[in-house]
Order: C-alpha cells, then structure tokens, then sequence
C-alpha cells in the first residue's frame, strides 16, 4: 500500500498541476506535505523514503553530468567558472552578512548557513530536459556553475567540521587534497576502460543498465568516503560516462524513464514530508528566520546569475533560466543543517538549533517554487523564440531513412546508426525492410523475416523512434530493395557490409554493388565490431571534387550528426579546398562537433590512413558512382585496398547522391555550396551530367 500510495501520487499529482498551470515538481512537493506527518500523516517518512530519495537525488546530479554538453563545457570553460564562482560568492557574502547583523548567529553556524545558500540543488532539471534544452548553452552554463558552487561549499563544510575537531592545520588540506586528487584519478582511469569493455563484450540491455548505476552509486560512495557529499560523486560519474551513452541510445532512454518515473518523484516528496509549513503560523523567530534566509538567499543567486548573464551579453531569457537552475536548495540543504546540529559547542549547546532545521525546510518549499515556475517559463519563451529558426532549418528536408536488414548480428548496428543519423526534430521515424525470394521457401523465410523485424521494432522502441516493417517478396533482391525505395519515397539507404574475401564482388556482397548502381540517392554500407558510444575517432576520406556532388551536404549532415552522438572526434581527410567547405558548414551547424581537417592531396594516402586507423576508430570512406563528377579510377580499387590494409575493422562506405531523378533539397547549403563555385566550373559540372546521361 505505501509503494500504491506513491505511485498514485507520482500519476495523479503532474495531472492536477497541468490543469492548474503549475510546474509538476511543485505537485510533487506539495503531496508529500500532505501525507507526511505535518500534513494528514498518511505515510510516515521511514527507511524506504530515505533510500530512495538519496537514490533520486543522485539521479538527478548523475542524469544532469550524462546529459551535459561537453564540448560546449570546454568551450565555455571560462565563463562556466566564472559563473560558478558568482554563484558561491555572493550568495555566500550576502547571506554572511545577514547572518551575523541580521540573525545573530555565530561565525562557524553562519559560514554553515552561508554554504547551504551559496550551493544549490538542480531540483528544476527535469523540466530543462522535458523542454530538449539539455545541451543548451545556458543549461550546460548553470549545471557547470552549480557543481562548482557545490564543491567549494562542500569544502567549506569540511573546513568547518574540522575546525571543530581541531584540526585545520596544513596537514588536513594536504590531506584533502591528496584524497581528492586520488579519488579523481582512479575514476578518470578505471571507469572509461572499464566501460569500453563492458560494452564491448556485453551488449544484454539490462546488463548494461545495471552496469552504469553501479558505477554511479560507488562513485558517489567513494566520495564519501574522502569526505564529500555522494552528490557530487554521482555527477563525476556522469560527465565520465557521457560520451559513452549518446542521447539518442536504448540505454539513455532506459537511464531517463526509470529516473523520471520512480527515483526523482520519489526524492521530491520525501522532500515534501520533511516540511512543517505549521510553524509559519507559530509567528516568532521562525517567520524572521525564513524571511531572511528565503529573501537574501534569493537575491545572492539572482545576482550572480544576472550578472553573469550581462558579463557573457546573453539575452535576459537566459539570465532567467540561469537564476531559475540556480536558485532552488533540497536535501543538500538539509545534509548541511544535520552535520551542524551534530555539533556541539563548549557551552553544551548545538552549532545549529531546531529553529534553523525548520528555517532551512521551509525555504527549501519556497525555493523550489520559485525555482521551477522561473526554469518552466523561461524555457518555454526559449523555444517559443527558437520555433521559427528550427522551423527554417528543417523546411524542405526529404529525409526518409530505409534499413534494408537480412542477418541478425547486424540489425542492432543498422538502427543505432540510422538512429544517431536521423534528425529527431523531423520525427519521421524509419523504415525497416526485409526482402525475401519468392520461391518454394518463400513461407519459411516470410517467418524469419516477420520475427527479424520484430527485434528492429524493439530496438527502435528503446529509443522512442518509430518504425515501420515490411516483408517483401521479390525474384532478386536488389529489386525489391529499389522498388521499396521508390514506394516509400526514401531519401537514403544503411546498409550491411561483410567480408570475406578479396574479391570486389563478395566485398559488397550479394545484392549492394546492384542497389548502388541502380539508384541515385546516398547510399550507407557500414561495419561496425564494437558499439558505436566506444569509439574514440572517426576518420574521413574525402575525394576531390566531392563538393561538385549534389549530395555533398547530406552526407556531411549525417557524419556531423553521428560524431555528436558518439560523442567522438571526426577528422576529415582530404584536398584544401574541399575541407574549407567543410570547415564552413560546420561553423555554421554543428559548433559542438570536434572536428579536424588534415590535407590530403591524393587519393593515395588512403592507405597510409588506413594503417594510422585504430581499431577502436572507424574509416569512413566517400566514395563515388561511375559516371559522376568525383569518380575517379582509383576507386576501382577500393574493395581490394580496403581487404588488403583495413581487414577486420570498422568502416563505413558512403555513396552520395547523385544526379538523377532524386536530388538533394538542402536548400541552404546547396545555395551555400553554389555560391562558392566559379562560373568555370558550373559549366564544368554541367558537361559531366550531360555526357554521362
């Protein structure tokens, strides 16, 4: 009955708030008020309620470090410490003051107090990720900042509790400091390899979700035990796990939905229950006490946030979602409060009183509500203000993504990737294929193919993408691939590749060299031996003369998209005056991408490439069709090339689109793309298409 209890409360309580126009997180607070021993004492708040809200609370440190930008993190290096400083300092000068003249606390109890106002708690987080603004500058801005308030206000606290006990001297900083260094490098060392690993030999859904939690609690409990809060722990474990689970993975969407369904509801009305909103009807010292810490608290965080935001020249929409991320205090708070009033003082009494526990628990309410009413405004004025230019980019975008898909090992490759390719603001879902002879086995394989299929759904359900599934019955199967192309009007196909011989015929296997003859429209043949989120670079070959082809931004598009999943480096290799277009389009596009660009200028040193590839890096290699503009001999001789020096390793083969019947509707950046091109060669360009039609 408690856990019915709960989740009744985690159902009703976002419907209610919807209909009243209040941020959900309210609702959540607000119930556990209700039921808690100050409201109608339905629930008591025992052990469960303590376990799982601690899990809730490192959820939501660990999902906002998953989540967060890192390239725009070491972009925006200095203006996240810049902030993060502003955040601490004044809030912690405004409330030192307060404390001392207005409250008449002690130092150390005011240096206590001044810690709990000068860190925060990203309690408004979740309504930043169910508004997409996770990687938004200004997010990534407030979570660095707030980690960073959040550890030198932890340090302070130390400080403090070792002062107590006597001990402040150099040889507990050199001590904390040895702890702290020791802490970070184990993590930094021990979890990306470990990672890697796992992923690589285990790819069993539930064993990889129980595999990042884990890592997640003994992180946060190895920061314990140096004397921080797990907290901090758990968003550590975060940024080091976040390039690899990309956003748009089974495993992220797995992460996301049981964090937001049952943890993180829980830690809020655990938070709820803590609150006796009866004393502020008690008048006395109380009201005083939470008018002071509630009001000067709140304007240190506005300051700083304010001012950070005039010192960067951003809008005041995001001035506003900093202060809202910024200004909310939870269990935080309340773990600070504890360790002071487990202080005792030599005149008998505690550093801190009942009359602050109650103080800080009620401004932990009004907090919270002034925290998510700004974080849910002002994010939705933000997309509101982002609407048309995200409208513009994706107007007249075909994208239609098939996966042809025949061998089991190699469907849950083809997804992830048309996945970590698709643009998710379109929303057009995939299309899943699987063709059949039409022969006196044709019922059998009809079955294989229906249950083939099946596992594609359920893959792609993992990530909340739509697929659609056909089985099609067809005398060649190159034909049958062709003819669904054409009758779902797709823009591009993924498909498999295998090799096992030096043949050019068997490395493209049974029916690709057919399909690629015979459509116009970029075609993607990929193998992959490890999971796409543990590769470390991509590496590029890009023909000269590929920025004559009508697919030349498509295929860019899709590279840039799949390198910020992976959250890899690309480099791309190839003559200068293709690069610089590329160079372009992505400070155009794609900020966030760590791209590279090395020259080079003959095709030849695709082999030198080949051998400088890792084996956890992928070789992508654009080539071109018989016929076209960037065709060139040499290409021939790929397959044998590629068998010869790059056996056994990633690779993916992209065919641009070509002129033909279809024909790429980037509108902007062929304009882009056409601006460039000389008079010379337009008409260059059009005798190719002529001669070879």
């Amino acid at each position: 009955m408690v856990f019915c209890i709960v989740l009744m409360i985690i159902l009703v309580a976002p419907i209610v708030m919807s209909k009243l126009r209040i941020p959900h997180i309210i609702g959540m607070v607000l119930a556990g008020i209700a039921i808690g021993k100050y409201g109608f004492n339905i629930l008591e708040r025992d052990s469960s309620f303590e376990l799982f809200g601690r899990v809730g609370l490192l959820y939501i440190m660990f999902l906002a470090g998953l989540e967060m930008d890192m390239e725009g993190l070491r972009k925006n290096l200095r203006h996240v410490g810049t902030f993060g400083l502003l955040t601490f300092l004044i809030p912690f000068a405004v409330m030192f003051v307060a404390g001392i003249w207005l409250l008449g606390y002690t130092p150390q109890a005011t240096i206590l107090l001044c810690c709990i106002m000068s860190s925060n708690t990203l309690i408004a987080y979740p309504i930043v990720a169910r508004y997409g603004l996770q990687k938004h500058n200004v997010t990534t801005l407030s979570v660095g900042a707030s980690m960073i308030s959040l550890f030198l206000a932890l340090v302070m606290v130390a400080a403090v509790v070792g002062a107590h006990d006597g001990g402040t001297g150099w040889l507990f900083w050199v001590s904390f400091v040895a702890r702290f260094a020791l802490y970070c490098a184990a993590i930094f060392f021990i979890v990306p390899r470990l990672t890697r690993f796992f992923l690589r030999h285990y790819s069993d859904a539930v064993m990889q979700f129980i595999f990042v939690l884990a890592v997640m609690f003994i992180s946060a409990a190895l920061c314990e035990a140096i004397g921080l809060e797990g907290i901090f722990g758990a968003f550590f474990s975060g940024l080091i796990l976040n390039r690899y689970i990309p956003n748009v993975s089974p495993l992220m969407n797995r992460i996301e939905f049981i964090g937001n369904a049952l943890f993180i509801p829980y830690f809020l009305i655990g938070v709820g229950m803590l609150i006796n909103v009866s004393l502020l009807f008690e008048g006395g010292g109380i009201i005083t006490t939470v008018l002071v810490i509630v009001i000067m608290g709140t304007i240190g965080k506005a300051l700083a946030a304010y001012a950070s935001c005039i010192a960067f020249r951003l809008p005041w929409q995001d001035g506003h979602l900093m202060f809202g991320l910024t200004s909310a205090h939870a269990a935080g708070g309340i773990a600070i409060v504890m360790i002071g009033m487990g202080l005792l003082m030599p005149d008998g009494t505690y550093m801190l009183g009942d009359d602050m526990l109650n103080g800080v628990v009620i401004m932990i309410l009004v907090t919270c509500i002034i925290s998510t009413i700004i974080t849910d405004n002002s994010a939705k004025r933000i997309i509101l203000n982002d609407k048309h230019d995200a409208h513009r980019n994706i107007k007249g975008d075909d994208e239609k993504i098939l996966i042809p898909v025949k061998y089991p090992e190699t469907c849950n490759t083809l997804v992830n990737l048309a996945i970590m390719m698709r643009n998710e603001n379109l929303n057009r879902g995939l299309i899943a294929l699987n063709v059949v002879y039409d022969d006196e086995m044709a019922d059998v394989n009809q079955e294989k193919g229906h249950r083939l299929l099946q596992g594609v759904v359920e893959r792609a359900s993992a990530a909340d993408v739509r697929m659609q599934t056909q089985v099609r019955l067809a005398t060649n199967i190159a034909n049958g691939i062709k003819h669904a192309f054409k009758e779902y009007d797709c823009s591009e196909i993924i498909l498999g590749l295998h090799i096992h011989d030096n043949s050019s015929r068997v490395f493209w296997g049974e029916f690709a060299q057919s399909v690629f003859n015979g459509l116009s429209r970029q075609i993607i043949i990929t193998r992959c031996i490890q999971p796409f989120s543990t590769l470390r670079t991509i590496q590029v070959a890009v023909p000269s003369r590929a920025e004559y082809e009508p697919g030349f931004y498509r295929w860019l598009e899709r590279l840039c998209r799949f390198a910020k999943a992976a959250g890899c480096r690309i480099v791309f290799n190839g003559r200068m005056e293709t690069l610089d277009l590329i160079d372009q389009y992505i400070s155009n596009r794609h900020r966030s991408v760590r791209a590279e660009l090395k020259s080079m200028p003959k095709w030849k040193g695709l082999i030198d490439l080949c051998h400088n590839t890792r084996e956890d890096d992928m070789l992508v290699v654009v080539t071109a069709r018989q016929g076209t503009v960037s065709y060139k001999a040499a290409l021939d001789r790929l397959p044998d090339e590629l068998t010869k020096h790059y056996k056994g390793k990633n690779i993916m083969i992209i065919f641009p689109d070509q002129f033909g019947p279809a024909q790429d509707t980037m509108t902007f950046a062929s304009m882009q793309h056409r601006e460039q091109l000389s008079a010379y060669q337009m008409v260059q360009n059009y005798l190719f298409r002529i001669f070879h039609s």
